[in-house]
């Protein structure tokens, strides 16, 4: 029986699993995921919820911005004990800009505090439902309503045709029918440190007793605001509610030596049971097979990713996805800017074999510039060591010349030209190149040929070529 328990913890937040979170591809956004190490990319950090295999990795030593639910904002720092200054809670049903991503909360009906998160950015709509239990009455929710979801990261704890599980009303009133048969006994629960408190509620107003509990989930019923029904005081009730990993047969028997007792284990999982005072409901904060499938063909995203890994699902949802192509990642490339009459003109005037050599001798770096293809050429004195202005980024409302690290580069550089020592008194400018060295048209927006291809062709070859181009073009 320990052997079982210790499979039931796993659907709860016993003894941490593996990781379950992940950082979404082509996005700086990292779910449930709290190894730097292995999350270099991202900066936006969101938690669904408290369970421990959603916080493997998360402690009192994170440093960065962490965005949740008002009501997992108030457990972490409760439980692990995260700087307050790092845990950023965001209304939940509201949108929210961060760093041009848009993330709205959405209540996953899985346990207090957790939450779906809707991402839209350039990336495309993403909905990730972390842990959730499917209702028909998300279908009510106008943020998710006819909304094209591009990626649907979906809990698939229980996406296998014999997982078929009651609605939660269901099941709660199964439990209670299984109280009412044992009228004699004291009644002890298993829960998770996070979750199933809705039974508890339910079993406690259906049977006007207290329920009891430990003194450290008594101070967490607190912080949830969950109706007054709970107590830490023995004997006050009738109904108690223990870790689920207490239920075992060893346990078992030193209750009912005491008074008789049965023990309920609410789960959705196929557990063994050996002793006759053990019983299961099927009471489940994920959603059931015809629950995800429900779920999939209401939403229809363009493509369903697995959140429990191993478990690859998406056969079971490949006729309810959507036939649009899915939003890739917004990577603008700047279009040329298009020629002049007047600069196509002096283009077809000039030589292109000249315009090449003046290009690959006189041109300021622009982008990358690779070595000119002509042999025993060596750069311009004038340009030696001199930086394209375009390499600094700062910005002049916060760059000071007396702090800045690229202005005292720049100075640098300019003393070197001038011949001086550094520190010299007397500033010196690069002279502004004129504009008829820089090559226009052709010359100007191909001068990115890779020294490799150059060197495969003589200079006399690759002229001709060029000519060869230009002849073609001027035929009407």
């Amino acid at each position: 029986m320990r052997g079982a328990s210790r499979q039931i913890r796993r659907e709860g937040c016993g003894v941490p699993p593996a990781m379950s979170g992940t950082v979404l591809a082509g996005t700086p956004i990292a779910v449930d995921f709290w190894s730097l190490r292995r999350a270099a990319g991202a900066r936006l950090f969101f938690l669904s919820h408290m369970h421990a295999d959603h916080t493997v990795g998360l402690s009192s030593t994170w440093s960065r911005p962490l965005y949740c639910s008002p009501i997992t904002a108030r457990l972490l720092h409760s439980r692990l004990r995260v700087p307050t200054c790092w845990i950023r809670p965001l209304e939940v049903g509201q949108s929210h800009v961060l760093d041009e991503v848009t993330v709205t909360l959405l209540d996953s009906n899985h346990c207090p505090g957790s939450v779906m998160f809707l991402f839209e950015g350039t990336f495309g709509t993403i909905l990730y439902t972390g842990d959730f239990r499917y209702t028909s009455s998300m279908q009510g929710e106008p943020l998710l309503k006819g909304r094209r979801i591009d990626r649907l990261y979906l809990d698939n704890t229980h996406c296998h045709p014999q997982r078929e599980l009651p609605s939660r009303q269901l099941a709660t009133r199964q439990a209670a029918r299984l109280i009412r048969a044992h009228p004699h006994h004291h009644v002890v629960i298993g829960v998770y440190t996070l979750g199933k408190e809705a039974l508890l509620v339910d079993l406690a107003v259906e049977f006007s007793t207290w329920v009891v509990v430990s003194p450290w989930r008594l101070e967490q019923m607190r912080l949830l605001e969950l109706p007054d029904v709970f107590t830490a005081e023995e004997g006050a009730g009738w109904i108690r509610a223990v870790d689920v990993a207490e239920i075992r047969c060893d346990t078992l028997v030193t209750w009912n030596a005491l008074h008789p007792t049965i023990a309920i284990l609410p789960t959705g999982r196929p557990v063994k049971v050996t002793h006759p005072k053990i019983h299961l409901v099927p009471y489940s904060d994920h959603s059931s097979f015809s629950e995800l499938r429900e779920f999939v063909k209401w939403l229809k995203p363009c493509s369903v990713i697995p959140i429990v890994k191993g478990n690859m699902c998406q056969v079971y949802f490949q006729e309810y996805l959507s036939s649009a192509p899915q939003v890739l990642p917004d990577f603008k490339v700047p279009k040329p800017l298009p020629e002049s009459v007047q600069q196509q003109s002096q283009r077809r005037r000039q030589d292109p074999t000249c315009l090449w050599k003046r290009a690959a001798r006189h041109s300021a770096p622009q982008g990358v510039v690779f070595e000119s293809p002509e042999k025993h050429t060596e750069k311009p004195e004038a340009f030696t060591g001199a930086e394209d202005p375009q390499q600094h980024h700062c910005e002049p409302a916060f760059c000071s010349k007396e702090v800045c690290t690229c202005h005292r580069d720049e100075e640098k550089g300019k003393e070197k030209l001038s011949g001086e020592e550094p520190g010299a008194a007397t500033a010196v400018s690069q002279a502004p190149v004129s504009k008829e060295h820089f090559p226009s048209g052709f010359a100007e927006q191909y001068l990115l040929t890779p020294l490799n291809v150059l060197k495969q062709n003589s200079s006399r070859t690759f002229d001709k070529l060029v000519q060869d181009f230009f002849r073609r073009g001027e035929v009407p």
